[in-house]
């Protein structure tokens, strides 16, 4: 891929051992344009907070970006989606989305509650959504569920929870190989 990337973590930011910022460290070697968006508070998540870093993140970016988000940013980038107009959509190539939560469920955290009216139309830049069959924050069902609403692309990427540190992935390569291909169907 050429197009820059911005990276959105979810809630706590992805440590060191994430495989986002695993990918980071890659990327600054490689010389690849890349930004991580920067909210006020990881750990605390306000939506209007988020969105405003996204916002600055996506206007230091000069050509359209792939946004990779994981978890809690991947509401984010819906949320988001829904309060633009046509113009700021088409600033953005693509989003490869990762393991995204359902506000119902059971474990979806209480700090994360102002994410939670997650809108339910169609995304109107190429969506890519990868999931996995054991995510104690959503099940396969809700993730189907919102690649047919977002009209997004769906890969079950097999048994590997929240996909993040605890998952024990390193550096994803599977996941590496899914935002190439993505890319590639960008023509990036």
């Amino acid at each position: 891929m050429k197009s820059p990337v911005v990276i959105l973590p979810g809630i706590g930011g992805s440590g060191p051992k994430h495989w986002q910022s695993l990918w980071e460290d890659q990327w600054r070697v490689s010389a690849r344009p890349f930004l991580r968006m920067m909210p006020a508070d990881w750990d605390h998540p306000d939506l209007e907070d988020w969105i405003m870093a996204l916002d600055a993140a996506l206007a230091q970016i000069p050509t359209p970006p792939v946004l990779v988000a994981h978890s809690l940013s991947c509401l984010l980038v819906v949320h988001w989606a829904a309060r633009q107009q046509n113009t700021a959509l088409r600033a953005i190539k693509g989003v490869f989305m990762v393991a995204p939560p359902n506000p119902a469920s059971a474990q979806f955290p209480v700090e994360a509650a102002g994410f939670a009216s997650v809108p339910q139309h169609e995304l109107l830049f190429p969506t890519l959504l990868v999931g996995s069959e054991n995510d104690p924050y959503a099940h396969p069902e809700y993730m189907a569920r919102c690649a047919r609403n977002w009209q997004a692309g769906l890969v079950m990427a097999g048994a590997l929870g929240h996909i993040n540190e605890a998952s024990n992935i390193g550096d994803w390569p599977q996941g590496q190989a899914l935002l190439a291909a993505f890319g590639t169907g960008l023509g990036d």
